[in-house]
């Protein structure tokens, strides 16, 4: 296989290489922390209904740099390690595969058994002996499955203090037969200020920035 990779047509190598950094994208938004902040940001921003505030270009580029935080560790890793079979026979197809690895490590940090062993059964191929026998094919989609259940645990614990101020806001309007007036007009101030108080942001923001360490 390695000879096979290293006598690789150039042509064919730069034609992989534009592929993968068309898939970059693709990569940055499934496979690294990214997925669990821009979730747990947005349900946020449902769950307190204040609209369009903060804006979803806001909201995406704290994701971004809360990432590079998170993952800075691993993507030097990748760096590094995929630098080093480039510098030396200029294959890139090895490069990528080298340079995966942290990524892949990083996923199967964050992935649940039970996922994990389902994507295997699913590729059909023979049972791995250990992590280093899984590929990033059956790695990836666990964690996203994985990623996408920890960011909506994460955001019903958010939703929860939310609602309960909705309820006692619409009980007490009830109570004074003030039927025709929305109740989320009421609360929303009200949601603002204890958001602002508990310095909910900052709360958010380090709980979700420690869940990765």
């Amino acid at each position: 296989m390695d000879a096979v990779l290293k006598d690789m047509n150039p042509v064919i190598q730069m034609l992989i290489i534009m592929t993968v950094f068309s898939l970059l994208p693709l990569v940055f938004c499934c496979m690294t922390s990214f997925l669990r902040f821009v979730i747990v940001f947005s349900m946020l921003k449902t769950a307190m209904g204040t609209q369009q505030v903060p804006p979803s270009i806001v909201i995406i580029g704290l994701s971004m740099i809360l990432t590079f935080y998170t993952m800075g560790g691993t993507f030097q890793k990748m760096y590094d390690l995929g630098s080093i079979p480039y510098q030396k026979n200029q294959n890139i197809i090895e490069a990528i595969n080298e340079g995966s690895k942290p990524l892949k490590e990083f996923m199967l940090k964050q992935t649940r058994e039970n996922d994990l062993a389902f994507f295997v059964e699913l590729s059909k191929g023979s049972a791995p002996e250990n992590p280093e026998e899984l590929t990033v094919w059956q790695v990836a989609p666990a964690f996203i499955v994985s990623e996408l259940k920890t960011s909506f645990e994460i955001g019903f614990i958010i939703f929860v203090p939310f609602i309960v101020l909705d309820l006692v806001v619409a009980n007490i309007l009830l109570a004074l037969g003030m039927f025709m007036l929305s109740p989320t007009i009421i609360s929303l101030p009200f949601k603002l200020l204890i958001f602002i108080a508990v310095d909910g942001w900052a709360l958010i923001v380090q709980g979700l920035v420690s869940s990765y360490n």
